[in-house]
């Protein structure tokens, strides 16, 4: 399976935040849109990813006075992508190692979606239930005497 795979299931919506907006609009966005991350762009590049983890760190370290900060400050500049043609697998590995939950979809340079780890989960299962499905189908089909 491919990452087109799951976004063509899920959807290509990405909400997306500027750097300079305060960190309360991250928090609106997170929560009216019930995600865990948002990418921040400017002039639709990618700058920075931010999500529900920096909120809780920043907010223990700061106090609510973090919540009037630009999003910048709390934000992962360093943002690691993938395609739509990569394979889930090496995704999936990507995100476990780099102990990330959200990766961008790029495609020709210009964000194109985003997938997170539990859409890589989810998707899984959905294969692993389709083909367990079609093997129950298989061998009631077959009967007992022709397997």
């Amino acid at each position: 399976m491919r990452i087109n795979d799951v976004i063509d299931s899920k959807g290509r919506t990405v909400i997306t935040a500027r750097a300079e907006q305060p960190v309360s609009d991250l928090v609106r966005l997170l929560a009216e849109n019930r995600i865990g991350a948002v990418v921040i762009t400017d002039d639709d590049r990618i700058v920075g990813i931010a999500g529900e983890r920096d909120v809780v760190r920043a907010l223990h370290d700061r106090g609510t006075s973090a919540l009037d900060d630009p999003i910048s400050s709390l934000m992962t500049a360093e943002v690691h992508v993938c395609g739509m043609s990569d394979e889930l697998s090496a995704v999936a590995a990507a995100m476990t190692e780099m102990r990330v939950r959200h990766f961008p979809v790029v495609v020709d340079g210009q964000l194109a979606a985003i997938v997170s780890i539990g859409d890589i989960v989810k998707s899984r299962i959905d294969q692993l239930q389709s083909e367990q499905e079609q093997l129950v189908n298989y061998l009631q089909a077959t009967g007992p005497d022709r397997v």
